[in-house]
């Protein structure tokens, strides 16, 4: 195969990793929206990363889908699936653990052509999966975090704490909608101010 022929083939494999958000059909709910890119834009304060994204688990598709993003890739990657048993993100959505990988091109689960298909290809990664009760709801990925981020365990467990807390405020968000469009704080009716407020909460306790 010549040199033309593999970019062709490599470019097919990569249009067929990564399907683009549906173009038609009603969007995310505006307080999910919302809620999903704090918690990105939170975790690559926290790591010091280039880059962060929540993956949300599409089981009856099998797929994942790129429910927020922050930093590189955040402009088109939204709403993008990809297949679910793919790459470092699907082990850690199968498996329910989390996982630091300094160096991904010598790790036999990085999937370069994913990473490729989103057009950044990142040298260290730290994931770990939003788990509420015995649901995994999806992944949480910081990308190229800060060589002291990824330094011991104890990173990857804030990490791991954080997605938890993620998890949480999503699982309640999404069991009340739809909801009225003022609806009263309580234990049975979540204002979305509220949900904020436990990942601000959450993300002081961690820096503390």
């Amino acid at each position: 195969m010549d040199n033309v022929d593999a970019a062709e083939a490599e470019g097919d494999l990569m249009a067929q990793t990564i399907k683009p958000a549906a173009p038609t059909g009603p969007g995310p709910d505006p307080a999910v929206t919302e809620l999903l890119q704090s918690v990105v834009e939170t975790a690559c304060a926290i790591f010091g990363a280039q880059a962060s994204s929540v993956l949300l688990l599409d089981a009856e598709a099998d797929e994942m889908i790129f429910g927020a993003v922050a930093g590189q890739g955040e402009e088109f990657l939204v709403g993008s699936r990809f297949p679910a048993g793919r790459g470092i993100a699907g082990w850690v959505a199968a498996s329910g653990e989390p996982m630091v990988v300094d160096d991904l091109h010598a790790n036999p689960s990085f999937d370069r052509s994913i990473a490729k298909s989103t057009g950044y290809v990142p040298n260290a990664l730290m994931a770990a999966p939003l788990v509420h009760g015995d649901d995994v709801l999806g992944v949480l990925e910081v990308l190229d975090p800060s060589p002291q981020a990824r330094s011991g365990l104890s990173e990857l467990d804030v990490l791991a704490l954080f997605a938890r807390q993620a998890a949480v405020a999503l699982q309640v968000l999404t069991r009340h909608i739809p909801r009225p469009a003022a609806p009263a704080p309580g234990p049975d009716g979540p204002t979305r101010t509220e949900l904020l407020r436990l990942l601000s909460e959450a993300r002081r306790l961690l820096d503390g």
